[in-house]
């Protein structure tokens, strides 16, 4: 007897050989390719709280108004694909009820226009493409994907400058589990002002360079552990002016124990975690595991039927008959 492959047997031990060589392939090639900032971003986040803040109709300092912080990220999708980075366009003003809903984004009271030039890998930031301000750091918009139980740098647009934000734990927001992040800023010169010097304690100048000073009571941010996604913010900002050299705050600008993620902005940025955290799951984790098993599976099939064959009888041996004479 002869052992011979079937054509099945082959197809099989084939067919399972190339899965067991995808696998890895998925998730040590496919998957960190996939893990990239995206480009076409258009997206709302809204922060709202209760503060004081300085009223210039009035010129007095007004306590417990509702202020909502408004941050619109669009990314510029010509430039990214040109320069290979992510571009995002980021425009934050504070309102008050005064100021919204505002026409013209100058009005509020406070207006930040920049762009963001990231590492679509790494998120480290790229100095380029008309990039404001210049910024440094780990986590900005966003923190790095696959986050870490480790300190971040995180850039601060009103203190121009970054937070190290510390690992806290765990959290649900809306049902979603995310890593908590916190950190605060003690009072720190960041700028001058010029006013009149009665705003200032000082009514002998008519104006005044007065000294702008900002602190945060706490920042709060719960990440996304394999996006980086923020699906959680929370931060209280309080700037003040003082006259030059002194110690003291003497006109409150803004003062907000708490501004954070309104309802709606948390489900959106909580569903747009899931689906992208599904998605980076999928190819590094699901469908390699699920193609080594079949794989394996089928290639063990296929090699015990190479190895048992189609037993087939062999040809009987033609007799021999003694020569003709």
């Amino acid at each position: 007897m002869r052992r011979t492959a079937s054509p099945l047997s082959l197809i099989l031990l084939g067919l399972g050989t190339f899965l067991l060589v995808l696998a890895p392939l998925l998730a040590w090639y496919v998957e960190p390719r996939a893990a990239v900032t995206p480009i076409d971003i258009d997206t709302t986040a809204v922060y709202r709280g209760t503060g004081s803040y300085f009223d210039t109709g009035e010129l007095r300092t007004v306590d417990d108004k509702r202020i909502t912080v408004t941050q619109q990220v669009r990314g510029d999708v010509a430039d990214s694909e040109k320069s290979g980075d992510a571009v995002w366009d980021v425009t934050t003003t504070v309102d008050t009820d005064k100021s919204l809903p505002a026409a013209d984004p100058h009005d509020a009271l406070e207006f930040f226009p920049n762009r963001w030039v990231t590492d679509r890998k790494t998120n480290k930031p790229v100095h380029c493409c008309h990039e404001n301000p210049y910024f440094e750091g780990d986590a900005y918009l966003k923190f790095p994907f696959d986050v870490r139980k480790q300190p971040y740098q995180w850039w601060d647009n009103s203190l121009g400058g970054t937070v190290t934000l510390r690992y806290a734990g765990t959290k649900k927001v809306q049902g979603y589990s995310g890593y908590v992040f916190k950190g605060t800023v003690p009072p720190t010169k960041i700028g001058t002002r010029l006013v009149p010097g009665s705003l200032v304690d000082q009514p002998d100048s008519p104006q005044i360079l007065a000294e702008e000073w900002y602190s945060n009571h706490g920042i709060e941010l719960v990440v996304d552990q394999r996006t980086g996604r923020v699906i959680y913010a929370q931060t209280g900002p309080r700037r003040t002016l003082r006259a030059p050299g002194h110690a003291y705050d003497a006109v409150l600008l803004l003062d907000a124990d708490k501004l954070a993620f309104t309802t709606a902005t948390q489900k959106e940025q909580v569903k747009l975690a899931k689906k992208e955290s599904g998605q980076l799951r999928l190819v590094g984790q699901s469908l390699p595991i699920g193609t080594a098993v079949a794989g394996f599976v089928l290639a063990a099939i296929g090699g015990a039927l190479v190895l048992r064959g189609r037993r087939r009888p062999e040809s009987p041996a033609s007799p021999e008959y003694p020569p003709t004479m």
